[in-house]
């Protein structure tokens, strides 16, 4: 299954999350908004013509053009990682147009995250799906027994660490940022000036520090 508009507003809660280091609790999460998905054998069968969805959310593949597949989703989750970590929207200071676009495709930008803010073991996963090469991505089974693994070590130094960055979050919450007009997080349909079918250069991942 793939589901080819995976954002947090399309995530349901049915009790608040408050905390890295009680992810092991069963909070009935629900993924919604399936109108865009399709199974993977009719992957490619679709109407790729018209770009929709939220742009920061997107792979690089798809602004390109190229069909959306399970790869393209977990590129999805490693933004929603992004969000849960930081509690911050990625891209919240610029507008989401052609040249965020360009951007994340060939200079492979990604949004800074700051060590304080996940242990680096959820960095590194993060940074995985975000690769700009979908075959070095993770696949969903890989990524549950990551998750699994950190629960395994909670008893140890990771605990620890989560419970620090739940710390610094929670401090960062407090600071008032100023979101970019044209940053827009509801599916839409993307009206981009020229195609960026074929860039340039190869997609690939910003050699710039991501680490504060």
């Amino acid at each position: 299954m793939v589901h080819r508009d995976f954002h947090p507003g399309n995530i349901l809660f049915k009790d608040t999350f408050t905390s890295f280091y009680r992810y092991n609790t069963e909070c009935n999460i629900r993924i919604s908004d399936m109108g865009l998905c399709s199974l993977c054998e009719e992957v490619g069968k679709t109407d790729e013509s018209k770009l929709c969805g939220v742009m920061p959310y997107m792979a690089p593949e798809v602004l390109r053009s190229n069909p959306y597949t399970q790869a393209a989703d977990i590129y999805s989750f490693g933004m929603i990682m992004y969000v849960i970590a930081t509690g911050k929207q990625p891209f919240s200071d610029r507008a989401h147009d052609l040249y965020l676009a360009l951007d994340i495709c060939e200079d492979g930008i990604r949004p800074k995250i700051k060590e304080q803010e996940a242990p680096r073991c959820y960095i590194d996963l993060m940074e995985k799906c975000l690769d700009a090469n979908p075959d070095n991505r993770p696949n969903a089974i890989e990524i549950q027994e990551s998750f699994k693994l950190f629960k395994e070590q909670q008893q140890y130094e990771i605990e620890g660490q989560f419970k620090e960055a739940d710390k610094y979050r929670e401090i960062e919450a407090f600071i008032k940022r100023n979101q970019h007009p044209q940053a827009i997080y509801i599916s839409r349909v993307l009206n981009l000036d020229f195609s960026i079918s074929q860039p340039i250069y190869e997609p690939q991942n910003s050699i710039d520090v991501k680490h504060i």
